[in-house]
């Protein structure tokens, strides 16, 4: 037996035992929640800490090569990924557990279902095998349903869940048959056999691969709700509980900009010229329209549900500019990823800390004067905002601009307009939360807002210092790492790609 195979493996291992055990303990009474919370707390702890052994180093093993048969590749670029995603997980456990103790929902299957989701994330960022790969998404994609409609007592969380499964699999079926036509065409569902086979044949000979390579990439555009696959995002995000949805919108977003990177960077590197056009357009249309949801959003959630299809156009827009600047745009994906995954996460984690249920404290109108009432929060909350639309200081602004002088140096000037335009249309959404909570009076709060006391709001906190570090780094302490560490870290995990 291989130690150090185990070693490379011990954080999706972790994460997978966790999810079992909870399954097992979850139906005996003696196991409270926070037991359990803590149970799924240090199966997430232990998978990250294990993740961080090879931190600083460009790696790139296959675990087990003999009996995977290359299946599953551990490099610093899936290190990279799946420590954002066990972070996720972890956030959401902690704020998660705030949220569902209030609305009477929570039991133990939910942290069980929550590692079962990472489990498949981690998967998904470290295969090189498309079967392997659609088992990882629907291992992810399945708990993630039943996440959503885990109340059953609610009709809107049960047909959101519903809605949610019927389209993914339609996405799902889009990706078998994608698999099937590369297969017809390569006889081999490795990555690595399809990427020698691409490299080695003319285009004529390409069509049946360049046809599944298209499916495969049209599911997973599903899925990061792009143009034109967004409109079920928004649905399903208001129903989902508020901690599932800031886990959807952005760990799960993060784990599927993880395999489209690989995926287009190194398996599938020889049609980039053709999809670059497609993505060209996809990009802007995800940015516009995306903008003009969230400007006539009355809902807080449906406001950030609908800002996370114009990240999505941002990242697209590095994704076309891959051709030109491989290695810049691909880092400058890999930091936008952080960036959004902080100030989301923060934002959607708020809400779920001081609402007590899906009717309080949702919309605009509710946080009337909020910084009267909780000054603490809503600084929290302002600095969520500031970091979404890329407001100067904050880490959101630093990824926008590496994503913009990127396009501008590859030539796609105008992709780099039109996100600013963007950008400046997102001030309005969300400096409007900004000055509802400090220039307007405080109207009577409906309902008990909680105290900052406990883990979560610790947790939130430490995002919302994340945020600012990020953006102004080591201007403050010279010898503190800032910006260029992250960016270093994220040059590695590109590196590794190519061993």
């Amino acid at each position: 037996m291989k130690y150090d195979d185990i070693i490379y493996l011990l954080p999706l291992l972790s994460v997978g035992i966790g999810a079992i055990v909870l399954m097992m303990l979850s139906p005996i009474k003696s196991f409270s929640i926070n037991r359990l919370s803590w149970v799924a707390f240090s199966f997430l702890i232990i998978a990250l800490l294990s993740n961080t052994l090879n931190f600083g180093m460009v790696y790139s093993v296959t675990p087990f090569s003999g009996i995977f048969s290359s299946m599953i590749v551990v490099d610093t670029f899936a290190g990279y990924f799946s420590s954002i995603i066990i972070a996720g997980g972890i956030v959401t456990v902690w704020v998660g557990t705030h949220y569902f103790e209030k609305s009477n929902m929570l039991r133990g299957e939910v942290f069980s279902l929550l590692l079962f989701s990472v489990f498949g994330m981690i998967l998904l960022v470290e295969s090189r095998e498309l079967f392997t790969t659609f088992i990882a998404l629907e291992i992810a994609s399945i708990s993630l349903y039943s996440l959503i409609g885990f109340q059953k007592t609610n009709i809107r969380r049960v047909e959101g869940s519903f809605r949610y499964l019927i389209l993914g699999s339609f996405a799902g079926i889009m990706f078998l048959l994608g698999i099937v036509l590369i297969y017809a065409g390569t006889r081999s569902t490795n990555m690595i056999d399809i990427a020698k086979y691409l490299t080695t044949h003319s285009s004529q000979d390409m069509t049946l691969v360049m046809a599944g390579g298209t499916l495969i990439l049209i599911t997973f555009l599903f899925k990061i709700a792009a143009f034109p696959f967004q409109n079920w995002s928004m649905d399903v995000y208001e129903s989902a509980p508020l901690p599932i949805t800031a886990f959807m919108a952005s760990t799960f977003k993060v784990a599927i900009f993880g395999f489209i990177l690989r995926f287009v960077l190194i398996d599938f590197h020889e049609l980039k010229n053709i999809w670059s056009d497609i993505l060209f357009y996809i990009a802007i249309l995800t940015m516009l329209y995306g903008s003009f949801l969230a400007v006539f959003q009355t809902s807080l959630k449906r406001m950030l549900a609908a800002s996370s299809i114009v990240h999505t156009g941002y990242l697209l827009i590095a994704f076309v500019s891959i051709n030109s600047l491989g290695e810049s745009a691909s880092t400058s994906i890999i930091f936008y990823l952080i960036a959004y995954f902080l100030s989301s996460m923060g934002a959607f984690g708020m809400l779920s800390y001081i609402a007590s249920d899906d009717h309080l404290r949702v919309t605009y109108e509710d946080f009337r004067g909020f910084s009267h009432v909780r000054p603490y929060m809503a600084a929290m909350m302002s600095i969520f905002m500031l970091s979404l639309a890329g407001i100067p200081s904050t880490i959101g602004f630093i990824g926008k601009f590496y994503i913009f002088v990127g396009a501008i140096e590859s030539g796609y000037t105008s992709l780099a307009v039109i996100g600013i335009l963007a950008t400046f249309i997102s001030v309005y959404y969300y400096f409007k939360l900004i000055a509802l909570m400090y220039f307007y009076p405080s109207p009577e709060m409906k309902g008990e807002i909680p105290p900052l006391k406990g883990i979560p709001p610790l947790v939130i906190a430490l995002m919302a210092v994340l945020i600012i570090w990020g953006g102004i780094g080591n201007t403050l302490i010279s010898y503190f790492p800032g910006i260029d560490f992250l960016i270093d870290t994220a040059k590695l995990a590109y590196q590794s790609l190519f061993m």
